[in-house]
């Protein structure tokens, strides 16, 4: 049973892992950019960075198709010329992974960089510090908390990703299945063993993630 729940799991685990990634990069400048600068659209901007939040994942699934798929505005270029296809690969589970989690990151890190002390930034800055330094020692020490609970959220929402992953990645033993897919084929099969084993395995990890993220959030005194 452990080693029918192995493949997933690692897999599961790399595809959570480089969405997270892919969602802290993009979720933590776009936070840092609306919580610090006000132009025309921002609040537009702002409701986009949240849709995928609220949408249905299949919904996410089919933008996803449309942008990525092989016809897609960006995947029909990458297929022609550089021969990349992300459909039903690890990959595509990645991007439809890394958007739903998206979210996740923003809003945490958008609420850290509200939180800063502007003041300290400008004190920062009369004493001739630059803009990259002056992220680098004093907004980015302030609002690390919440940039890392946000980001084990989104972390544990990769790993619990379902909708957008199928319709994008498939269901492929091996090599796109991830846990929460297999458990939808182990209930299916009437295995029921190793869909209990594969919930238990799962249910930890994300309440363990859920744990040390209320940790994080909670304010230091």
């Amino acid at each position: 049973m452990f080693g029918q729940a192995l493949v997933p799991l690692v897999l599961t685990l790399k595809v959570a892992g480089f969405a997270t990634l892919i969602a802290l990069l993009t979720g933590a400048l776009c936070a840092f950019l609306l919580a610090r600068y006000s132009f025309w659209g921002s609040d537009v901007l702002d409701a986009i960075c949240t849709l995928p939040m609220v949408m249905p994942p299949t919904v996410l699934g089919y933008y996803l198709i449309v942008v990525i798929g092989r016809r897609g505005w960006i995947g029909g270029w990458l297929y022609e010329n550089l021969g990349i296809n992300l459909m039903f690969t690890w990959q595509g589970a990645v991007l439809a992974s890394a958007v739903v989690a998206f979210p996740l990151v923003f809003k945490s890190a958008r609420a850290a960089f509200e939180g800063v002390d502007t003041q300290l930034e400008n004190a920062a800055r009369t004493l001739g510090s630059s803009e990259l330094r002056v992220f680098a020692r004093v907004t980015l020490p302030l609002a690390w908390r919440g940039i890392l609970a946000g980001t084990m959220l989104a972390f544990a929402r990769g790993m619990g990703e379902f909708g957008a992953t199928l319709m994008v990645a498939g269901n492929i033993p091996g090599r796109t299945q991830t846990l929460s897919l297999a458990v939808y084929d182990a209930v299916q099969a009437g295995q029921d063993d190793l869909a209990n084993f594969l919930v238990l395995v799962t249910s930890i990890v994300c309440v363990l993630i859920l744990v040390a993220s209320g940790k994080l959030f909670k304010p230091a005194y």
